[in-house]
């Protein structure tokens, strides 16, 4: 069975956060382009990585989003202790503040499988499933990725969790948003992914109390293990 490090990085700015990817996510990259022109030792391996966060209050818009679903101007991000950074994953705009999981698999897909598709099909089946461990039914809607309560019906869907990736020969970064405890007021500010006519919702609002964030970290871990087929070893930053 594979092994992947896991590393919860607890609470970390969303400048910080993104670094620490990209030097795990370039390493990769550049052992992959060694073993392939052989100035590398062909004994050499990549290693695959899952990082767990919170960020303080950000907002993030991906390479194919639009700046006019961000509603605030700059001064108006202060006076709502926020910040603004325009990223490299797809996808449009979201949110990342205190009381949501942030996961970002650092992964080489050639140790696992290499289709795109099927691996945001398989974070969505991780958190649906998580969801499923604290009694919420979660699901689909059609070209819209990211996880969703209420999926069939449009006057009443609302997205749980927003994903959003990168990839580069078959290593990905980035990944998934969950709402556990989030303060869903900040989502007020934006057209969350783009999406007008859909309202956005966690896990406290769907329970009508607190969770405890733990809990809810340990049933993804556990998760991820069984649908990719790999024991998570915890590492220290």
């Amino acid at each position: 069975m594979r092994t992947v490090s896991f590393i919860d990085l607890g609470s970390i700015e969303y400048e910080k956060g993104w670094a620490f990817q990209e030097k795990l996510f370039n390493e990769t990259i550049q052992t992959k382009i060694g073993l392939r022109n052989k100035s590398i030792s062909k004994k050499t391996i990549t290693h695959n990585y899952l990082l767990f966060c919170e960020h303080p209050h950000v907002y993030t818009l991906g390479k194919t989003g639009s700046e006019e679903n961000l509603l605030l101007d700059s001064d108006e991000l202060k006076e709502k202790n926020a910040t603004y950074h325009r990223i490299n994953r797809g996808g449009d705009i979201t949110y990342h503040g205190p009381g949501q999981i942030v996961g970002y698999p650092i992964f080489d897909l050639d140790h696992f499988f290499t289709d795109i598709g099927k691996y945001l099909r398989c974070l969505e089946e991780s958190i649906i499933l998580t969801l499923a461990d604290f009694n919420i039914v979660a699901g689909r809607i059609k070209g819209a990725t990211g996880v969703w309560i209420d999926p069939e019906n449009k006057n009443t869907a609302r997205k749980i969790c927003a994903i959003g990736v990168r990839t580069s020969r078959w290593v990905t970064m980035h990944g998934f948003a969950l709402n556990v405890n989030t303060n869903l007021d900040y989502f007020d500010n934006i057209i969350p992914c783009g999406i007008k006519d859909k309202s956005v919702t966690s896990m406290k609002a769907e329970i009508g109390q607190e969770i405890p964030i733990e809990k809810v970290k340990k049933r993804i871990k556990f998760h991820f293990e069984e649908l990719f087929r790999m024991k998570l070893i915890n590492k220290n930053q």
